[in-house]
C-alpha cells in the first residue's frame, strides 16, 4: 500500500469519525428540540382552549372546539372536574383512556406535560386547568399521534441522510486531491533518495512554498548538490593523485632499466640512483601528505594543545629555517609583540608555518623580503607571514586551500609541490579553533594570516 492510499485512508477515517459523531449530536438534538417544540405547542393551544372556555363554558362553544380539533392533526378531550369527559374531537381510544385515567391534581396554571414519551406511547398529551362560572373547574386534554412525529422524523432522517452522502462524495474528492497534492512532493524525494542510493547526484527537487516539505525537499537538494560535488571533487582528487604517482613511477621505472645495463659506468649508475632516491623521496612525501589528509578526514588527527610562549616558538622556527632563506638571497624578517601565549600544538603548528614560508621561498626572488610578524589584536592573536613573491592571480585565491590545487601547474615538478600542503595547513588551523585568509597581488607578494583566540 504505497503512501497516498495510506495518507487518504487515514484522513478518511478521521474526518468520518468526526462527521459521524457530529452528525449523531446533531439529530438528537434536532429531534429533541422538535418534540420539544411539539409539546410546548400542544401545551399552548390547550392553553388557549382553556382560556377560551374561561370566557364562555357553554355547550356551543365546547362543540366548536371539540370540532374545530376534528379538523387538525391534534386531539382534544375536555373533562369536568371529576374526570367525566363533557367533550371529545374524536373518539377516545384505549391509550387516550389511559392518559384519562391518570391523576392530575395540583395542575399549575401554565398545564402540564403528561406523556412526552413519542418512541414507546401513541400519543405525546398535555392537560390545562380551567375555571368556568359558577365554581366548575374541569381539565382540557391535548393529543398528538407519534405516527405524525415519526413522520417528520422521517423526513429529517432523509435530510441528513442526503447531507451525509453529499459530505462523503465531496470528502472522497478532498481527500482524494488532499493526498495526491500532500504525497506528490513525498513521491518526488523518494525517487530522487533512489537516484541518490544508486550515485546518480544530478537530481532536481521544486521548492515552491515554505512549508515543513518544502523545507525538506531544499534539505535533499543541498545533500545532492553537495554529493555531486564530493562526487566531481573525488574524481579530480583521483585523477590528480595518479598524474602525481605516474609521473616519479615513470621516472624510476625508466631510470631502473637504464640502470640495469652492463654498458653504462658507475659514474652515470650513480646519477641514475640519485634521480631513483629523489623520485622516491618525491613519492613518500606524497603519501605522507595524503595519509595526514586521510586522518584529518576520518577524525583521527590527534591535535594536543598546549599553553606556549609565542614568541619563543616563532624565533626556533625562524633561526632553523633563516640558512635557506639566506642562501637564496632572500631576507627573513621576525616581529613578535612581547609576551604572547597561545594555546597550540607545537608539532602540528609547526607544521603550519614551515609549510608557509616554504611556499613564500619557493614563489620569490632573490633580494626580496619575507616578514613573520605576531600581534594581539583585542583577544585575538594575529600571526602574519609575507611574502614580496610573484603573487596569486585573484581569479585563484578561493580555490587555494582545495586538495591538489597549483596555481602555477608548469613549475609543479620544479619545486616538488602536490598541491596539498595549503589544505593540510587549513584543517590544522581550524582544529585550533582558528582561521586563516590570504591576500595577494601579483608582482606584489602575498601575505597569509592565521587568527587564533586568546586562551
Amino acid at each position: 500500500m504505497n503512501i497516498s492510499v495510506k495518507l487518504g485512508l487515514w484522513f478518511f477515517i478521521c474526518i468520518f469519525i468526526i462527521e459521524t459523531c457530529s452528525m449523531i449530536f446533531l439529530h438528537r438534538n434536532i429531534v429533541q428540540s422538535l418534540v420539544s417544540d411539539e409539546l410546548d405547542s400542544l401545551l399552548a393551544r390547550g392553553n388557549s382552549h382553556r382560556d377560551v372556555l374561561e370566557i364562555s363554558l357553554d355547550k356551543a362553544t365546547l362543540h366548536h372546539i371539540g370540532l374545530m380539533e376534528s379538523q387538525t392533526d391534534t386531539e382534544v378531550v375536555i373533562t369536568n372536574k371529576f374526570g367525566k369527559v363533557i367533550e371529545s374531537s374524536n373518539p377516545i381510544d384505549h391509550d387516550m383512556e389511559a392518559i384519562l385515567k391518570l391523576k392530575v391534581d395540583d395542575i399549575p396554571r401554565k398545564g402540564l406535560i403528561l406523556q412526552s414519551d413519542w418512541q414507546k406511547k401513541k400519543y405525546i398529551s398535555t392537560v390545562s386547568p380551567y375555571e368556568g362560572g359558577n365554581e366548575s373547574k374541569g381539565y382540557v386534554y391535548m393529543f398528538k399521534s407519534k405516527d405524525q412525529i415519526q413522520h417528520l422524523i422521517l423526513q429529517l432522517n432523509s435530510h441528513f441522510l442526503f447531507a451525509s452522502l453529499l459530505i462523503l462524495f465531496f470528502l472522497f474528492i478532498t481527500i482524494f486531491f488532499l493526498s495526491r497534492a500532500l504525497t506528490k512532493p513525498l513521491i518526488s524525494m523518494k525517487e530522487a533518495t533512489s537516484r541518490l542510493s544508486s550515485g546518480d547526484f544530478s537530481v532536481t527537487l521544486p521548492v515552491s512554498s515554505k512549508d515543513e516539505l518544502s523545507e525538506l525537499a531544499h534539505s535533499i537538494q543541498t545533500l545532492a548538490n553537495d554529493l555531486n560535488y564530493l562526487k566531481k571533487e573525488r574524481n579530480e582528487f583521483l585523477a590528480s593523485i595518479s598524474h602525481e604517482l605516474q609521473t616519479p613511477l615513470t621516472y624510476i621505472k625508466g631510470y631502473a632499466d637504464i640502470g640495469k645495463r652492463n654498458s653504462i659506468d658507475e659514474t652515470e649508475r650513480l646519477q641514475y640512483l640519485h634521480i631513483i632516491h629523489e623520485e622516491a623521496d618525491h613519492v613518500s612525501n606524497l603519501l605522507k601528505e595524503l595519509f595526514d589528509l586521510a586522518k584529518m578526514d576520518q577524525n583521527t588527527f590527534t591535535i594536543t594543545k598546549e599553553k606556549i610562549n609565542l614568541c619563543s616558538f616563532l624565533q626556533s622556527i625562524c633561526r632553523r629555517i633563516l640558512p635557506v632563506f639566506t642562501s637564496k638571497g632572500i631576507q627573513l624578517s621576525y616581529h613578535c609583540q612581547k609576551d604572547l601565549i597561545a594555546e597550540i600544538d607545537p608539532v602540528r603548528f609547526e607544521q603550519v608555518l614551515f609549510n608557509l614560508l616554504d611556499n613564500a621561498l619557493k614563489y620569490s626572488n632573490e633580494q626580496t623580503i619575507t616578514e613573520i610578524k605576531a600581534i594581539q589584536e583585542k583577544k585575538n592573536i594575529i600571526i602574519t607571514i609575507k611574502d614580496q613573491g610573484i603573487g596569486i592571480p585573484s581569479d585563484d585565491l578561493p580555490y587555494i586551500f582545495d586538495r591538489l590545487f597549483r596555481v602555477d601547474k608548469s613549475r609543479s615538478r620544479l619545486t616538488g609541490g602536490f598541491g596539498l600542503g595549503l589544505s593540510i595547513v587549513k584543517e590544522i588551523v581550524e582544529a585550533h579553533d582558528g582561521e586563516i585568509f590570504v591576500e595577494s597581488q601579483i608582482g606584489k607578494g602575498t601575505c597569509f594570516k592565521i587568527l587564533l583566540k586568546e586562551p
